[in-house]
């Protein structure tokens, strides 16, 4: 039974140990990050100071409603398109003439 009891606290004084080493190191890189010119362990890619744009903007289709890139859609008349034939639709359209 004291074998059993000396073991439980051998385990929980290293998961202490480990826990609190974690924590120290946590801390060191965060006061590390914090001054711009610290020499760090290891070789870290620098955050850069402007923002990245994670996502592309989404515009909507003037004539069918669905929304595209808007790198990838085609821009005419003041308006954006999901497809070259959708702008030719809509110009045909503003012009008077329907074509197909």
């Amino acid at each position: 039974m004291r074998q059993i009891l000396l073991l439980v606290v051998f385990v929980l004084a290293a998961r202490w140990l480990v826990k609190t080493m974690r924590a120290a190191q946590t801390q060191a890189a965060m006061r590390g990050a914090a001054r711009p010119g610290a020499a760090r362990g290891g070789a870290r890619p620098q955050p850069s100071s402007e923002p990245r744009q994670l996502v592309e903007p989404m515009v909507r289709c003037a004539v069918c409603g669905v929304h595209a890139p808007k790198s990838e859609s085609v821009f005419g008349g003041a308006r954006y398109f999901c497809s070259a034939e959708h702008a030719r639709r809509y110009a045909a359209r503003a012009s008077g003439r329907e074509g197909r």
